[in-house]
């Protein structure tokens, strides 16, 4: 069976999303999630934030209005694990951990400590002021964000790339002085998505609220079309032929127009479209494409709780991996119970392994089928029809194999693949929490229980 890639993403939660975040980063990121063969994690980083923002009233609104626009744009909170940085006490632990290995001149060489330091060498300051442990050891968090799930591909822009190859050697770092030959960490690997759009502002820069340029995303219709209408053009008028290509109004259209939508467009500014029109088009074209998700955002927005509850069920998915790989480090590092570990472990196992238990069945047409029951007696898994007991024997053993499970989420129940075949369903569940909550206890019932 394919491994799936995990992929993960973190938000700087510092302020309100924009078109250019939107196309840049949010827009691919909600299509990559679909992918089956990607398991991915995306998150809000509201610990990093806290690096670049004192204002907790920015940093509370921010989190509401990015978590708002990606699950209004689309994110399917079903087939990814959507969390806040600062609900996953075991990120700053390792941070810890990873902090004891990191090299202080690593850390010397990374791109914003230099810059700050460069910045206050020009201004005749001390090369250390106003610089704080919080950006100094930023990489350090970043690489803990990675590492703590062992993501294979990191979607970054250019500017970022460094924080990942950073992540990777205090990985390796880390492997090579605890692991006894145990690869603790997956070395992650920078995902540069080279097609991805950087839109133009209002002004012809990139779009940025440094340059107070950007094009609202969600605010209101109203809004959106004030700030098209302010895009910066040429003194061309109505009936001279515009330059579609050196336009930076062509550029945003371009951007979310299907292929005909863009030559049909191209072709009216070459005959001489006015600007005043062409604004207009554009936002046509933009308030068509997210009118609802502009809804489905303010709908969120009024009703922080709905989003509260998906975080937290996001958070216990991210913490059911989060927590037993932090025990196995805690472990490495010789952060251990005073009781007899090995004693401790074989007793935990002990119980793991009646903790669950398969129980295979005859159908009436004489197929084979099989159950699996938690500790509790409750059904988590109903198989599909096997010819065989022989078969239905080597899915339930591959099941406890400790291979990757391929668990997919539909509605209020799931189902687990192997091989690109459906062998098992869960019950139909009250809620998504008590199908996740399912989920997990899967897992853990499926781990497999060493001797």
């Amino acid at each position: 069976m394919t491994t799936r890639t995990r992929i993960l993403t973190g938000i700087t939660t510092t302020g309100t999303p924009h078109l250019g975040n939107y196309a840049g980063a949010i827009r691919p990121a909600i299509l990559a999630s679909q992918d089956a063969n990607a398991d991915s994690f995306y998150f809000l980083a509201d610990y990093h934030a806290l690096i670049k923002c004192d204002d907790p009233q920015r940093i509370q609104r921010s989190r509401m209005e990015i978590a708002a626009t990606w699950l209004a744009g689309g994110l399917d909170v079903n087939r990814v694990t959507f969390y806040r940085q600062s609900d996953i006490p075991e990120i700053p632990e390792l941070t810890w951990l990873l902090t004891c290995v990191a090299a202080k001149g690593l850390l010397n060489r990374a791109h914003a400590y230099k810059a700050s330091v460069d910045k206050n060498l020009e201004n005749g300051e001390d090369p250390d002021a106003g610089i704080t442990m919080g950006l100094y050891s930023y990489p350090v968090l970043m690489a803990a964000d990675i590492l703590m799930f062992n993501a294979h591909k990191v979607p970054v822009g250019r500017d970022q790339i460094q924080h990942v190859e950073m992540a990777r050697d205090i990985g390796q770092r880390f492997n090579h002085l605890f692991g006894k030959g145990k690869e603790f960490f997956t070395m992650p690997e920078a995902l540069i998505e080279e097609s991805v759009a950087t839109l133009p502002g209002l002004d012809g820069r990139k779009m940025s609220k440094s340059y107070d340029n950007t094009i609202p995303l969600f605010t209101s219709a109203k809004d959106m079309k004030d700030a098209i209408s302010r895009i910066v053009t040429d003194s061309r008028a109505p009936g001279e032929a515009k330059d579609p290509d050196n336009s930076h109004l062509f550029t945003l259209y371009q951007a979310f127009a299907t292929q005909a939508q863009e030559e049909e467009f191209r072709g009216e500014l070459l005959q001489g479209l006015g600007w005043g029109e062409a604004k207009n088009r554009l936002f046509q074209l933009l308030d068509g494409q997210l009118g609802e998700a502009r809804e489905r955002y303010h709908q969120l927005m009024s009703r922080p709780s709905d989003m509260e509850d998906l975080l937290l069920v996001g958070a216990r998915k991210a913490r059911a991996v989060a927590a037993p790989f932090l025990a196995e480090l805690r472990e490495a590092v010789g952060l251990r119970s005073f009781v007899n570990p090995v004693a401790v472990a074989a007793t935990t196992k002990k119980k793991a392994a009646k903790a669950a238990r398969f129980v295979s069945f005859r159908e009436d047409d004489g197929s084979f089928r099989f159950r699996l029951l938690a500790a509790e007696g409750e059904q988590l898994l109903l198989s599909r029809n096997f010819a065989d007991g022989k078969t239905a024997g080597a899915v339930t053993k591959q099941l406890q194999s400790g291979q990757a499970l391929d668990v997919r989420s539909e509605a209020s129940s799931f189902s687990v693949w192997l091989d690109g075949e459906v062998v098992a369903d869960s019950p139909v569940f009250a809620d998504s929490a008590s199908r996740d909550a399912a989920i997990e206890a899967l897992r853990v019932a499926l781990t497999p229980i060493e001797d």
